[in-house]
Protein backbone atom coordinates (compact mmCIF):
# COMPACT_ATOMS: atom_id res chain seq x y z
CA UNK A 1 0.00 0.00 0.00
CA UNK A 2 1.26 3.41 -0.89
CA UNK A 3 2.58 5.80 2.38
CA UNK A 4 -0.15 7.78 4.03
CA UNK A 5 -0.47 11.36 2.22
CA UNK A 6 1.42 13.87 4.48
CA UNK A 7 -0.72 17.29 4.88
CA UNK A 8 1.98 19.05 3.61
CA UNK A 9 1.75 17.04 -0.15
CA UNK A 10 -1.46 18.23 -0.14
CA UNK A 11 -1.68 21.33 0.21
CA UNK A 12 1.08 21.73 -2.38
CA UNK A 13 -0.05 19.65 -5.13
CA UNK A 14 -3.89 21.64 -4.22
CA UNK A 15 -2.24 24.82 -4.44
CA UNK A 16 -0.19 23.68 -8.24
CA UNK A 17 -3.68 22.75 -9.34
CA UNK A 18 -5.23 26.20 -7.62
CA UNK A 19 -2.96 27.80 -10.17
CA UNK A 20 -3.22 26.05 -13.05
CA UNK A 21 -6.71 26.51 -12.91
CA UNK A 22 -6.43 30.27 -12.46
CA UNK A 23 -4.31 30.66 -15.30
CA UNK A 24 -6.69 28.56 -17.22
CA UNK A 25 -8.84 30.87 -16.51
CA UNK A 26 -7.10 34.15 -17.65
CA UNK A 27 -5.77 32.13 -21.09
CA UNK A 28 -9.24 30.97 -21.83
CA UNK A 29 -11.07 34.03 -21.29
CA UNK A 30 -8.28 36.32 -23.76
CA UNK A 31 -7.97 33.40 -26.57
CA UNK A 32 -12.00 34.00 -26.43
CA UNK A 33 -11.45 37.28 -28.15
CA UNK A 34 -9.20 34.94 -31.15
CA UNK A 35 -12.34 33.14 -31.65
CA UNK A 36 -14.02 33.70 -35.84
CA UNK A 37 -16.97 34.20 -34.63
CA UNK A 38 -18.99 34.39 -31.72
CA UNK A 39 -20.23 30.66 -31.14
CA UNK A 40 -16.50 30.24 -30.61
CA UNK A 41 -16.44 33.12 -28.00
CA UNK A 42 -18.79 32.17 -25.96
CA UNK A 43 -18.14 28.21 -26.10
CA UNK A 44 -14.64 29.49 -24.66
CA UNK A 45 -16.45 31.70 -22.12
CA UNK A 46 -18.32 29.64 -20.83
CA UNK A 47 -15.60 26.79 -20.30
CA UNK A 48 -13.38 29.86 -18.32
CA UNK A 49 -16.09 30.34 -16.11
CA UNK A 50 -15.38 26.83 -15.21
CA UNK A 51 -11.68 27.09 -14.97
CA UNK A 52 -12.42 29.92 -12.46
CA UNK A 53 -15.20 27.79 -10.67
CA UNK A 54 -12.65 25.29 -10.39
CA UNK A 55 -10.35 27.56 -8.58
CA UNK A 56 -12.46 28.71 -6.49
CA UNK A 57 -13.57 25.08 -5.08
CA UNK A 58 -9.91 24.31 -4.63
CA UNK A 59 -9.15 27.64 -2.68
CA UNK A 60 -11.59 26.79 -0.48
CA UNK A 61 -10.76 23.11 0.48
CA UNK A 62 -7.45 24.96 0.62
CA UNK A 63 -8.60 27.51 3.35
CA UNK A 64 -10.23 24.61 5.10
CA UNK A 65 -6.72 22.62 5.55
CA UNK A 66 -5.59 25.92 7.14
CA UNK A 67 -3.93 27.35 4.19
CA UNK A 68 -3.93 30.52 2.72
CA UNK A 69 -4.50 29.85 -1.07
CA UNK A 70 -2.22 32.80 -2.29
CA UNK A 71 0.67 31.20 -0.17
CA UNK A 72 -0.14 27.61 -1.21
CA UNK A 73 0.01 28.76 -5.04
CA UNK A 74 3.28 31.40 -4.93
CA UNK A 75 6.06 28.46 -4.98
CA UNK A 76 4.66 27.81 -8.48
CA UNK A 77 3.54 31.48 -9.97
CA UNK A 78 7.08 31.28 -11.83
CA UNK A 79 7.32 27.86 -13.74
CA UNK A 80 3.96 27.97 -14.99
CA UNK A 81 3.57 31.88 -16.08
CA UNK A 82 7.24 31.18 -17.54
CA UNK A 83 5.41 28.45 -19.80
CA UNK A 84 2.45 31.02 -20.92
CA UNK A 85 4.65 33.79 -21.86
CA UNK A 86 7.36 31.35 -24.14
CA UNK A 87 3.99 29.94 -25.95
CA UNK A 88 1.58 32.64 -26.76
CA UNK A 89 -0.78 31.80 -29.69
CA UNK A 90 -0.82 33.83 -32.37
CA UNK A 91 -3.81 32.82 -33.87
CA UNK A 92 -7.09 30.73 -32.71
CA UNK A 93 -6.19 27.34 -33.83
CA UNK A 94 -2.82 28.29 -32.18
CA UNK A 95 -4.52 29.16 -28.95
CA UNK A 96 -7.36 25.94 -29.47
CA UNK A 97 -4.36 23.53 -29.98
CA UNK A 98 -2.50 24.67 -26.93
CA UNK A 99 -4.83 24.23 -24.33
CA UNK A 100 -5.55 20.54 -26.10
CA UNK A 101 -1.65 19.80 -26.18
CA UNK A 102 -0.20 21.49 -23.76
CA UNK A 103 -2.91 21.50 -21.01
CA UNK A 104 -3.35 18.04 -21.74
CA UNK A 105 0.12 16.82 -20.82
CA UNK A 106 0.67 19.17 -17.76
CA UNK A 107 -3.15 17.60 -16.13
CA UNK A 108 -1.56 14.12 -16.89
CA UNK A 109 1.30 15.07 -14.79
CA UNK A 110 -0.81 16.53 -12.32
CA UNK A 111 -3.30 13.43 -12.34
CA UNK A 112 -0.35 11.28 -12.17
CA UNK A 113 0.58 12.76 -8.56
CA UNK A 114 -3.51 13.07 -7.64
CA UNK A 115 -3.77 9.29 -7.65
CA UNK A 116 -0.87 9.07 -4.98
CA UNK A 117 -3.49 11.73 -2.81
CA UNK A 118 -5.60 9.79 -0.16
CA UNK A 119 -9.28 10.44 -0.61
CA UNK A 120 -11.45 12.99 -0.50
CA UNK A 121 -8.20 15.16 -2.34
CA UNK A 122 -7.54 12.21 -4.72
CA UNK A 123 -11.43 12.81 -6.01
CA UNK A 124 -11.41 16.52 -5.56
CA UNK A 125 -8.23 16.34 -7.98
CA UNK A 126 -9.83 13.94 -10.25
CA UNK A 127 -12.96 15.97 -10.38
CA UNK A 128 -10.76 19.14 -11.50
CA UNK A 129 -8.58 18.10 -13.92
CA UNK A 130 -10.36 15.21 -15.96
CA UNK A 131 -12.87 17.57 -17.17
CA UNK A 132 -13.14 16.39 -20.87
CA UNK A 133 -15.31 19.22 -22.35
CA UNK A 134 -12.48 21.44 -23.68
CA UNK A 135 -10.50 18.67 -25.37
CA UNK A 136 -13.86 17.51 -27.49
CA UNK A 137 -14.57 20.95 -28.27
CA UNK A 138 -10.37 21.37 -29.57
CA UNK A 139 -10.66 17.99 -31.24
CA UNK A 140 -13.24 19.22 -32.96
CA UNK A 141 -12.26 22.74 -34.33
CA UNK A 142 -8.67 21.14 -34.87
CA UNK A 143 -9.87 18.25 -37.44
CA UNK A 144 -12.33 20.90 -39.19
CA UNK A 145 -9.45 23.09 -39.70
CA UNK A 146 -7.49 20.20 -41.28
CA UNK A 147 -10.48 18.94 -42.99
CA UNK A 148 -11.15 22.42 -44.39
CA UNK A 149 -7.33 22.60 -45.43
CA UNK A 150 -4.69 19.75 -45.00
CA UNK A 151 -1.69 22.30 -44.94
CA UNK A 152 -2.72 23.24 -41.54
CA UNK A 153 -2.05 19.61 -40.09
CA UNK A 154 1.96 20.18 -40.83
CA UNK A 155 1.81 23.99 -39.04
CA UNK A 156 -0.47 22.87 -35.95
CA UNK A 157 1.75 19.54 -35.33
CA UNK A 158 5.41 21.64 -35.48
CA UNK A 159 3.09 24.26 -32.69
CA UNK A 160 2.06 20.94 -30.64
CA UNK A 161 5.90 19.79 -30.80
CA UNK A 162 7.08 23.07 -29.41
CA UNK A 163 3.85 22.94 -26.65
CA UNK A 164 5.20 19.86 -25.17
CA UNK A 165 8.93 20.63 -25.28
CA UNK A 166 7.62 23.05 -23.00
CA UNK A 167 5.31 21.84 -20.94
CA UNK A 168 7.87 18.64 -20.11
CA UNK A 169 10.71 21.26 -19.53
CA UNK A 170 7.82 23.28 -16.97
CA UNK A 171 7.37 19.97 -15.65
CA UNK A 172 10.77 19.01 -15.00
CA UNK A 173 10.98 22.58 -13.38
CA UNK A 174 7.93 22.10 -10.96
CA UNK A 175 9.41 18.34 -10.20
CA UNK A 176 12.44 19.70 -9.38
CA UNK A 177 11.41 22.12 -6.62
CA UNK A 178 11.97 22.70 -3.47
CA UNK A 179 8.91 21.64 -2.28
CA UNK A 180 10.20 18.12 -0.49
CA UNK A 181 6.71 17.09 0.30
CA UNK A 182 5.21 17.14 -3.19
CA UNK A 183 8.33 15.80 -5.11
CA UNK A 184 7.91 12.42 -2.41
CA UNK A 185 4.90 11.87 -4.39
CA UNK A 186 6.59 10.88 -7.77
CA UNK A 187 8.38 8.45 -6.09
CA UNK A 188 5.79 6.52 -4.80
CA UNK A 189 4.42 3.07 -6.08
CA UNK A 190 7.91 2.71 -7.50
CA UNK A 191 7.67 5.29 -10.58
CA UNK A 192 10.76 7.42 -11.03
CA UNK A 193 10.66 10.88 -13.29
CA UNK A 194 12.10 9.46 -16.51
CA UNK A 195 9.54 7.21 -16.20
CA UNK A 196 6.60 9.13 -15.21
CA UNK A 197 7.72 11.25 -18.41
CA UNK A 198 7.78 8.18 -20.93
CA UNK A 199 4.23 7.91 -19.44
CA UNK A 200 3.33 11.83 -20.35
CA UNK A 201 5.56 10.74 -23.88
CA UNK A 202 2.58 8.13 -24.70
CA UNK A 203 0.00 9.45 -23.67
CA UNK A 204 0.69 12.61 -26.19
CA UNK A 205 1.34 10.56 -28.93
CA UNK A 206 -2.59 9.05 -28.32
CA UNK A 207 -3.89 12.86 -28.24
CA UNK A 208 -1.93 14.04 -31.55
CA UNK A 209 -3.21 11.21 -32.87
CA UNK A 210 -7.00 11.93 -31.92
CA UNK A 211 -6.67 15.31 -33.55
CA UNK A 212 -5.22 14.37 -36.88
CA UNK A 213 -2.02 15.91 -35.90
CA UNK A 214 1.41 14.48 -36.25
CA UNK A 215 3.59 13.28 -33.89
Amino acid sequence: MPAPTTPEAVVDLIGLVAYGELLAFDRMAADARLAPDLRRRAALSEMAAAEIGNYRRLADWLTALGAAPEEAMAPYAGALQAYHDSTEPKDWLEAVTKAYVGDGITDDFLGEMADRLDEPYRQLLRDVLHDTRYAEFAVAEIRAAIEADPRVANRLSMWARRLVGEALSQAGRVAAADRGALTALIGQDGMDAPALFGKLTANHTARMTAAGLNN
